[in-house]
């Protein structure tokens, strides 16, 4: 069963085992779906069956995915789900040696390209969405001027309140309220620039 919590990366091979681009897509795809097949999987990221279960080794073998137990009609089917409620990463981790704060800044744009190729994909699909999904879609930028305590606190902040969202989301879900209900992508990056 899924850990409710994190799973924080802190080893250099983790690390280099998610940053790899299909391996990160496949992740975003099975936390969405909780649970799937690498055939599933492979369908919509549209990649070989062959590929996408030796990715998905690669995940388990660093305890980021795991197999989900009581899932299919048979024993054939290997169903893999998140082991964890999401995934983090803190530059505290890998900013020790050069290697490991090319490998953290690698992912970490890796990541980024994904998140505007997810965000580019929603502006030019926009118009298929109805009015009350048009209207309760976001985007905002907000300039601050804080301490890194104060931005540290509203990290903090913000991944509870996101958290509540989320378990409250999960919980009628999981009560069968999906009428309406839809996967949501929401980014957030706090970081101090010099203009």
């Amino acid at each position: 069963m899924p850990s409710n919590e994190r799973h924080r990366i802190s080893d250099l091979d983790t690390l280099k085992a998610i940053s790899h681009p299909l391996r990160l897509k496949l992740y975003r795809a099975l936390h969405i779906k909780r649970t799937a097949t690498a055939s599933q999987l492979a369908d919509q990221v549209d990649e070989a069956v062959s590929l996408v279960s030796y990715h998905l080794r690669k995940l388990a073998d660093h305890g980021l995915i795991e197999p989900a137990e009581g899932q299919g009609a048979d024993g054939r089917e290997r169903w893999w789900q998140p082991s964890a409620r999401g995934l983090t990463y803190s530059e505290a981790d890998f900013g020790d040696a050069p290697e490991t704060a090319a490998v953290y800044a690698a992912a970490g744009r890796m990541s980024f390209d994904q998140h505007v190729e997810l965000y580019r994909a929603h502006q030019d699909s926009r118009h298929t969405w109805d009015a009350e999904w048009r209207g309760a879609s976001w985007s905002s930028e907000n300039l601050l001027r804080l301490t890194a305590g104060e931005l540290a606190d509203l990290s903090r902040e913000m991944g509870a309140l996101i958290d509540r969202y989320q378990e409250a989301g999960n919980a009628r879900d999981a009560a069968g309220d999906t009428e309406g209900r839809e996967s949501v992508a929401l980014h957030t990056y706090g970081f101090p620039f010099r203009p």
